[in-house]
Order: structure tokens, then sequence, then C-alpha cells
């Protein structure tokens, strides 16, 4: 147990030999440091997601969503405690709430960072489902511009290719009846467009004729449209509309399981709207909720510390904190002054030498001199 104490002391960024003279002051800083903590693993595990999705497909995958959970975990860590142990009880109310102004700011972006991950993760069945809408209606977007492009740049040979495909179709229609009415000529049926007469006679030639003119015409145009279907179809595989089809259900799962980081972030807005574009109230609140409960749970420490009245260790660590300064002054002096007498023993000792050297040089001249 003194153990676990001592872990959120240290995550509360107190000064654990000040705190340990003050009981009543541990639970406070246990709580503090306990929401620290707790703030950080949310961190972890939402940077870790995170991350699995920016490396989703990898097989490394897995191993980067630790490692930056851990290192986004710690970073968040080491803020948060900066931040409450930064925030003194010294001054009025409105100073110190002015001084954690700046902190409950970051605080605040330090939340909607770590809250978002997790929303994803919450809603992620709806986000699944809105991705699959959205992949259909892309591909669908994607057909009509292809066909449309299409359509726009072979109007002539789609043109020529349905007269072809009419003429066809009226050609088929009169052989049939020219055919049934060679038919009837040969066997003397008596109508508006027979003569009567039994027999392969020269009207039965007639309409031989014109039954071969319009099988040859047939021929030719079966053929012409055969050539302009081949070549439509080489254009259509050329312009990437016969090798694009809607999506089937298989596919649309694994889109939606690869889906990146960002698409998964752009459904989640689009789930607070309706097909018709109104606000989907109900989604909305559910989705703002979570985020501003991560928020309140970032900014949870600094207002603990900041509600707390102002006690023992407070005044303990303030004390503290001016005889550090008072001690650092006078180590300054103490620096300063030793630094001075250096200077004045190192200026003593140049002149000393300097003088010997000045002497010595005179010495040395004057018994070389001569005097005659």
């Amino acid at each position: 147990m003194k153990k676990v104490t001592r872990f959120f002391w240290f995550c509360s960024g107190a000064h654990v030999g000040t705190l340990k003279k003050y009981p009543i002051e541990h639970n406070k800083y246990v709580g503090i440091g306990a929401t620290i903590f707790f703030t950080a693993l949310f961190a972890s595990m939402s940077g870790g997601y995170a991350m699995y999705f920016v490396f989703n497909g990898s097989p490394f995958a897995v191993g980067f969503a630790i490692l930056f959970g851990l290192i986004w975990g710690l970073a968040i860590f080491n803020m948060d405690r900066y931040i409450v142990s930064s925030i003194n009880k010294e001054g009025t109310t409105n100073q110190q709430i002015l001084q954690a102004s700046p902190r409950i700011l970051l605080a605040i972006m330090i939340g909607i960072v770590i809250s978002r991950p997790l929303e994803l993760k919450i809603f992620d069945k709806e986000i699944r489902q809105k991705l699959k809408t959205a992949y259909l209606k892309g591909q669908h977007r994607k057909i009509d511009t292809l066909q449309r492009t299409y359509n726009e740049k072979y109007g002539m040979e789609l043109t020529k290719n349905n007269d072809l495909k009419k003429e066809k179709d009226s050609l088929e229609k009169d052989i049939n009846r020219s055919r049934y009415e060679l038919n009837q000529e040969v066997f003397g049926d008596k109508t508006n467009q027979t003569s009567g007469i039994e027999g392969y006679g020269t009207y039965a030639k007639q309409k031989q004729t014109v039954l071969q003119e319009k099988e040859d015409r047939l021929k030719q145009v079966t053929n012409n449209l055969g050539q302009m279907d081949n070549y439509l179809s080489q254009r259509k595989e050329f312009e990437g509309l016969s090798g694009t089809r809607m999506f089937n259900p298989h596919e649309l799962d694994s889109l939606s399981n690869i889906a990146g980081f960002s698409d998964r972030n752009w459904a989640l807005g689009q789930l607070t709207y309706n097909e018709n574009g109104t606000r989907d109230l109900d989604t909305y609140l559910a989705i703002s909720f979570i985020g501003y409960l991560f928020i309140l749970f970032e900014c949870l420490p600094v207002f603990v510390k900041l509600m707390s009245p102002k006690g023992p260790y407070d005044v303990a660590i303030g004390k503290v904190a001016e005889a550090n300064l008072h001690f650092a002054e006078k180590d300054k002096e103490r620096e300063m002054e030793a630094t001075d007498q250096v200077f004045e023993h190192d200026v003593e000792t140049d002149v000393d030498r300097k003088k010997k050297i000045i002497t010595a040089q005179s010495e040395y001249d004057l018994e070389r001199h001569s005097y005659d």
C-alpha cells in the first residue's frame, strides 16, 4: 500500500520529503496523482488505437501501436504532472486562476486529442456502416462519371451503332414477311401481295430476288454491327468502364476494415447528420458528451489543485522554495567572493612574477656592462 501511495505522490509531482511531514495532505495528493496516472493511461490507449489504424494492414501495426501508445502516454503523463506541480497556492484566487489559464487551455486541447480515437472505437459499428454507404455512393458516382464521359466521347459511334441495330431489326422483320409472301406465291395462295398462281413463276422469282437483296443487306449490316460492337467494347475497356463495377458485400466489409484514420474520422463526423442534411441531435449529443467527459477528465487535476484550500504542504513547499532561493543567492555571493579572491591572488602572483623577471634582467645587464 505504501508503494502505491508513494507512486501516486510521484505522479502528482509533489515533493515527497516535504509531503510526508503532513499526513492530512496525503489523500489529496494520492487522488491528484491517480487522476494524472489514469489520464495518461487513457491517452496511451487512445494514441495506440489511432496509430494502429495508421499502419493497419502492416505486420508491424500492433508493434507500432504499442510503441507509440507508450510514448504518447508518457508524454501526456509528463505534461499533466508538470501542469499540476507548477500551480502554487500563493496569492489570491484570481491570481491562481490566471496562472492556471494557459494550463487549462492546454488540458482542453489534450482532452480533445485523446478522446477522438476512443470515440472512433465506441462508434465502430456505426462508422463501418457509414463507410459502406459512402463507398457504394462513391462507386456509383464513379461509374456514372465514366459512363457520361464515354457517351460524350463516342457519341457518334454510339448513334451509328443504334442506327445499325434498328436497321437490323427492321430487315429481320421484312425478311420474315417477304419469306412468308414467297411461300404463299409458290403455293398459289391468293392475297393482296400474291398472284394466286401456283408454282415458281415470274412473281415468285421477283419476290425471291427482293428477299435475296434484303438478306444480303442484313448480312452486311450484321457484319458492320459486329465490328462496331467490338470497337465500342475495346473503347469501354480502354476508358475503364468495363472493369468498374459495384462493390459486393464482401468487398465492402474488406474496405471498411482497412479504412484509415482519416476516413473513419470523417465517417464519425457524418454520423451527426441525417440523410436529408439535418442534425441528428441524439448522435451529436452522444459523441459530444464523450468528448466533454475526456476534456473534463483531463482538466480535473488542475481543477482539484485550484479548488483545494491552501494546506500545510503548500505553505511548507513555499517556505522550501524561499529557502532554496536564499541558498541560491548566498551560493552566488560565495562564488562571487571566491572568484574575486582568486582573481586578486592571480593579479598578485602575476605582479610578483613580472617583478622578479625585471629584477633578474636588470642584474644581468648590470653584470655585463663595461665602464671602460
